[in-house]
C-alpha cells in the first residue's frame, strides 16, 4: 500500500495503537527483541478459532467525507498481510448514509483484533474532513480561505491537519517551526508588538504573524514587517475596517469564536483567511460501522 503524510509515520501509529489495545508488542517490534510478551485481544483469542475467517463491510451510517481509509488497511494489513482489502471511495469524497467504504476478508482474530482501532481513526478524521466542507460550503464566493489551527490532539496533528485538507480547508502553521505567531504574551515579554516582530524580522524569519485584537496595533505591526495580521475576536464591522487598514501590505486573518453561524458574514469582510479552531478540536466523530457478511 503506497500512503504517505508528512511527519507521519504510518506503521509506527499502526504498531503503537494496537500495543496500547493488545497491552503489549506485535510481532517484530523492538520491544519483542527485550523479551516483552506478544500483546493480546484475548476475546478474540479466546473464543475464534485460529483459522475462521471474517468477511466484512464497513460502511458510513450517515452523510460524511471520508478520511482515513488507508490508515484503517493498515490497521488490519499489519494482522494479516494477506488479508484482501478493497477501498471502495476515494479520500476526500462525500457519501451518503448507507454508503459501503471498504470490504474486508481475512483471518477473523486479526481482523477483529485491529477493528475498533481502525474504526476510530476513520470516525475520528472523517468527522474533521465532514465539518471543515460544512465550513468550506459556509463561505463559497467570499474569497477566504479556511484554515485550521494547532488545536489538535497531541501525536495526531499531521492527520488530523490531513483531514482538514480531505474536508477542502487548508493548514496553517503546522507547528512553532514554520512560522513565527506573536500573540499578546509575546508581546508582553517583548514590551510592544513593534519590538517583538523587529526581532522576528532580525532572527531571519519570512513569515511573521501577529495577532491583534484592536485596530490601532495594526499599523505598529506591518510597519515593524509583519507578514501576516490575525484579527482576534472581531466584529464584522471591525474586520471591514482592519482590511482596509491592511490595504494588502500583509495577508488578513479572521479569527476567534467562529462558527457556522458566522462564518459567511466574517468571510464576506474581504480577509483573506478565516481560522476554525473547533475544525479539529470538537468535530464529532462520523458514524461509521463494520458489519459481518455471511461467507
Amino acid at each position: 500500500m503506497t500512503f504517505h503524510i508528512d511527519k507521519f509515520d504510518l506503521e509506527a501509529f499502526v504498531r503503537a495503537t494496537l500495543s496500547e489495545d493488545m497491552d503489549g508488542p506485535l510481532e517484530g517490534d523492538p520491544q519483542k527483541q527485550n523479551g516483552a510478551p506478544l500483546g493480546r485481544d484475548v476475546t478474540s483469542h479466546s473464543i475464534i478459532p485460529a483459522d475462521a475467517i471474517f468477511s466484512g463491510v464497513m460502511d458510513s451510517r450517515n452523510d460524511a467525507v471520508m478520511c482515513g481509509l488507508p490508515i484503517a488497511q493498515a490497521f488490519f494489513e499489519i494482522l494479516d498481510p494477506d488479508a484482501r482489502i478493497d477501498i471502495l471511495v476515494d479520500e476526500g469524497k462525500h457519501v451518503f448514509a448507507g454508503s459501503d467504504i471498504m470490504r474486508i476478508k481475512g483471518n477473523a482474530r486479526a481482523l477483529l483484533t485491529a477493528e475498533r482501532a481502525a474504526l476510530n481513526t476513520v470516525q475520528h478524521l472523517s468527522g474533521i474532513a465532514t465539518m471543515t466542507a460544512h465550513y468550506v460550503a459556509k463561505i463559497k464566493g467570499t474569497g477566504a480561505t479556511l484554515l485550521d489551527t494547532r488545536k489538535t490532539i497531541p501525536g495526531l496533528r499531521a492527520i488530523e491537519k490531513y483531514a482538514v485538507r480531505m474536508g477542502g480547508g487548508a493548514n496553517h502553521r503546522m507547528g512553532l517551526y514554520d512560522a513565527a505567531m506573536i500573540k499578546d504574551n509575546h508581546i508582553a515579554v517583548a514590551g510592544s508588538i513593534g519590538e517583538a516582530v523587529r526581532r522576528a524580522v532580525r532572527a531571519g524569519i519570512k513569515n511573521i504573524i501577529v495577532e491583534v485584537d484592536r485596530l490601532d496595533q495594526i499599523e505598529a505591526a506591518i510597519f515593524a514587517g509583519a507578514t501576516h495580521i490575525l484579527l482576534d475576536n472581531m466584529g464584522v464591522d471591525a474586520l471591514r475596517e482592519a482590511v482596509a487598514l491592511i490595504a494588502g501590505r500583509a495577508k488578513s486573518e479572521a479569527s476567534g469564536g467562529i462558527n457556522l453561524d458566522t462564518i459567511h458574514a466574517k468571510a464576506n469582510t474581504g480577509v483573506d483567511y478565516v481560522s476554525v479552531g473547533r475544525l479539529t478540536q470538537s468535530a464529532p466523530a462520523a458514524d461509521i460501522g463494520l458489519d459481518f457478511d455471511q461467507i
